[in-house]
């Protein structure tokens, strides 16, 4: 009874009469703006209730008495029930309204900021950092289903990519807010203020957002922009609504180049979140950051991301859709760059800053990319699904990353010192990158099937 309330409550909305050609060509371009604007500030500000941790985990430790593997298994945590939610409500979201949907997980994420707070028990925390993870994987699906819908294939690269530079602004404002609440009323701070702009977060996509075109009265993307695959052709998807086991079975688990871009996308992502996660902490006992310092560090790293991802996004559309071929030639910097951190001296931060920047600058057009390569091979009613899939390799890799580092950095600081710790654990993230290069070179010659 209570499965099947929840399901009518997020049902995705029905479809109206279409209004008159002259009303279409009035709202259509307005209604394609909405959604890019509701999507991008709501998924934005779902970063802000997920980013905090990193940036306050060393006051945490000092405050609580955690040590760098306690955070690491909260880190962990997150990452595996944020995967397994992005997955589940993935699959859920490709047949729900985009508006309820994003804009309860929102509210669920904001609360479980306001508990851990309030609260100072390690278990608690641990609880409650992956019970936020579960709803967090609320917020890309229904990005994802309203992108697809509402954008072409021709346009993908391009508005995917500005879209996907939401986490960029999100993530990075994160780290600056939680500094410096923090630094004026103390840790819990980082989590209150971030909980509050959640709340209002929400209440704006109930405002804003909506499903499909046709829940407005206008006509499908691939009419109004006249851009169908021919994939969608031979299989009838356009506007009809699939199963749960077609989605996941037909669309996801048969296709060889999605299991390729799932596994590469485990690497991706133990590099991206390795200093998001571990950077603050690495730079202020190791290059002597402040507080602030280490939020100005993730905010660095996401902003340094924002004009790459659109520049490579449109890149990847002028070739054809070749996501993979650029990907891969992404990550080459990324490797030069941990290298140049892990030789920089204490003393100059600006040139760690500069390489996170750089780090940042090529990641998240990689990640960004992947994305946008599963809904090349799939379709857009599966978008949810694909890349819920995708994303729990992602967010497997985070969490062996975050807790296979903590604890390497308690083991072997023990056994030599925290120097060679910290060492050990770059270059195992340079391996990472390495790996993931040979996977996305699998998908060299992938395009969209059109």
């Amino acid at each position: 009874m209570i499965f099947s309330k929840i399901r009518k409550f997020f049902a995705a909305a029905p479809h109206i009469p279409r209004l008159p050609e002259e009303q279409i060509a009035q709202q259509y371009p307005r209604y394609r703006w909405r959604i890019l604007e509701s999507t991008f500030l709501g998924y934005g500000t779902f970063y802000l209730v997920r980013n905090n941790l990193s940036v306050v985990a060393k006051d945490i430790e000092g405050s609580l008495g955690y040590d760098h593997s306690m955070i690491g298994s909260i880190l962990a945590v997150t990452a595996i029930t944020y995967g397994l939610g992005k997955f589940f409500m993935g699959s859920i979201s490709d047949r729900s309204n985009p508006r309820k949907f994003m804009a309860f997980g929102l509210l669920m994420t904001a609360a479980c900021n306001l508990a851990f707070g309030a609260v100072g028990n390690y278990h608690m925390h641990l609880f409650l950092w992956g019970l936020n993870g579960f709803f967090q994987g609320m917020g890309w699906p229904p990005c994802g289903r309203s992108m697809g819908h509402w954008f072409s294939v021709r346009e993908r690269g391009v508005k995917f990519s500005i879209w996907n530079t939401s986490h960029n602004f999100g993530g990075g404002v994160a780290g600056v807010i939680a500094a410096e609440a923090a630094v004026r009323y103390g840790w819990q701070y980082a989590f209150y203020f971030p909980a509050l702009l959640a709340i209002i977060g929400a209440i704006y996509l109930l405002w804003r957002l909506r499903d499909t075109p046709q829940s407005v009265g206008l006509p499908s993307i691939e009419e109004y922009k006249n851009d169908y695959t021919e994939h969608e052709k031979e299989h009838g998807t356009l506007e009809r609504e699939l199963g749960t086991k077609e989605l996941l079975f037909d669309y996801v688990l048969k296709n060889k180049y999605i299991w390729i871009l799932a596994f590469a996308n485990f690497f991706c992502y133990v590099v991206r979140y390795s200093m998001w996660d571990w950077g603050p902490t690495y730079l202020r006992e190791m290059k002597e950051a402040s507080l602030t310092g280490g939020g100005i560090a993730v905010m660095v790293q996401n902003f340094g991301g924002i004009p790459s991802t659109i520049l490579f996004g449109w890149i990847s559309d002028k070739l054809g859709g070749r996501r993979g071929m650029v990907s891969a030639l992404c990550m080459i910097p990324i490797f030069i760059a941990f290298g140049c951190i892990i030789f920089n001296p204490p003393g100059r931060l600006w040139l760690d800053m500069t390489m996170l920047a750089v780090i940042g600058c090529f990641i998240y057009p990689v990640i960004n990319l992947i994305t946008i390569s599963a809904l090349d091979l799939t379709s857009k009613k599966a978008i949810g699904t694909a890349a819920g899939f995708i994303g729990l390799f992602g967010y497997i890799g985070r969490a062996v990353q975050a807790k296979g580092f903590g604890a390497m950095l308690k083991y072997f600081s023990e056994v030599y010192d925290v120097e060679t710790s910290w060492r050990i654990v770059l270059y195992s993230i340079q391996g990472c990158t390495i790996l993931a290069i040979l996977l996305l070179c699998l998908t060299w010659k992938t395009k969209p099937k059109a």
